[in-house]
């Protein structure tokens, strides 16, 4: 009679302990989750936010606009940031990048390759090469491993020496990893909610992802720039894009 009595206890408690364990992720399952995701992931069209912190200046810079992409691996990755604020491109054919500033009618053109040499471009490469984080990266949680939403909080840092930056923080989609975890298979190729690039010199740059649509075929044709009359071109061999 007893056991009778809290058998409908005992169920209710396992009801209610049973979500919180099966959204509890170890650090290994959301790094796999992000790249088994990646894996998928054939081209990207989203909305961002950028607030730059710059350990020299007690001052924050903001940005926004829209990011495209169609996967590649280092160098052979195209990518088209339109920054609406302030107002500016930045684009990549996988063999030429070009950083457009309208209002100064300047354009500064550098070889991919040596953008991505090194480290170096860290705000776009982790865009485009997020198949390898277990392999390039150790990864732990930031804090308790979750934000108030249920998103994960990963910190990644370089296993190579010499990088330019220091360290990489991102935090991915709570549903993404649930989703891995309950299927077996990924779910969004693009499970990046934002992230935040620390660097050598102290600097942090955060971004912030919305309006995400993955594989909906981005054309080649968008990541070609043609240098308008009157505009002046600038060479820059060694990269500075970050």
């Amino acid at each position: 009679m007893i056991l009778r009595r809290l058998l409908p206890c005992l169920v209710a408690a396992l009801v209610a302990i049973a979500p919180s364990l099966a959204g509890a992720a170890s650090v290994g399952e959301v790094v796999t989750a992000l790249e088994k995701g990646y894996a998928s992931l054939r081209d990207l069209q989203a909305s961002f936010s950028q607030r730059a912190e710059l350990a020299s200046v007690k001052k924050a810079q903001t940005g926004a606009g829209e990011v495209f992409i169609r996967k590649g691996g280092g160098a052979g990755a195209m990518f088209r940031f339109n920054y609406t604020k302030p107002r500016q491109e930045i684009i990549s054919n996988g063999t030429t990048v070009w950083y457009y500033l309208p209002e100064n009618r300047q354009v500064m053109t550098m070889d991919a390759a040596s953008l991505f040499a090194g480290g170096g471009g860290v705000a776009l490469s982790y865009l485009t090469g997020m198949g390898e984080i277990s392999r390039d990266f150790t990864a732990r949680f930031v804090g308790d491993g979750k934000d108030s939403r249920g998103n994960y909080v990963l910190e990644l840092v370089p296993k190579k020496p010499g990088q330019a930056f220091q360290k990489l923080q991102l935090t991915i989609s709570g549903k993404a990893v649930d989703e891995f975890l309950a299927g077996g298979r990924a779910t969004m190729p693009f499970p990046i909610v934002s992230s935040v690039v620390f660097d050598q010199l102290g600097n942090r740059t955060a971004i912030e992802f919305s309006r995400v649509k993955v594989n909906r075929g981005v054309k080649a044709s968008l990541f070609t720039f043609t240098v308008p009359p009157g505009v002046e071109v600038m060479q820059n061999p060694m990269g500075g894009i970050r």
